[in-house]
């Protein structure tokens, strides 16, 4: 018995010019998700009591101008590997 806790990110791709490119951040806990950044939202959006409060507050601060940045740093610099593999 014990907690579980996760962060999956996600990029989703829709073509290889990357116009439709997606970032996601998942945020789980005990299986359930709780809060998600969706850079095609451009925001936190929570889907518990506590994600809800999360959101609010994240979408206030500086990690929704992070997440926001992901989908260059993270999906765009990283696709012509995922292609090519």
């Amino acid at each position: 018995d014990g907690y579980f806790e996760q962060v999956v990110s996600q990029c989703r791709f829709s073509s290889k010019d990357l116009q439709g490119t997606e970032f996601i951040d998942s945020y789980v806990f005990n299986k359930a998700e709780y809060v998600r950044f969706n850079s095609t939202v451009g925001k936190y959006v929570g889907y518990t009591e506590l994600g809800v409060k999360n959101a609010e507050a994240w979408n206030k601060g500086p990690e929704l101008a992070v997440e926001l940045g992901e989908l260059e740093r993270f999906c765009k610099q990283n696709a012509p590997i995922d292609y090519s593999a």
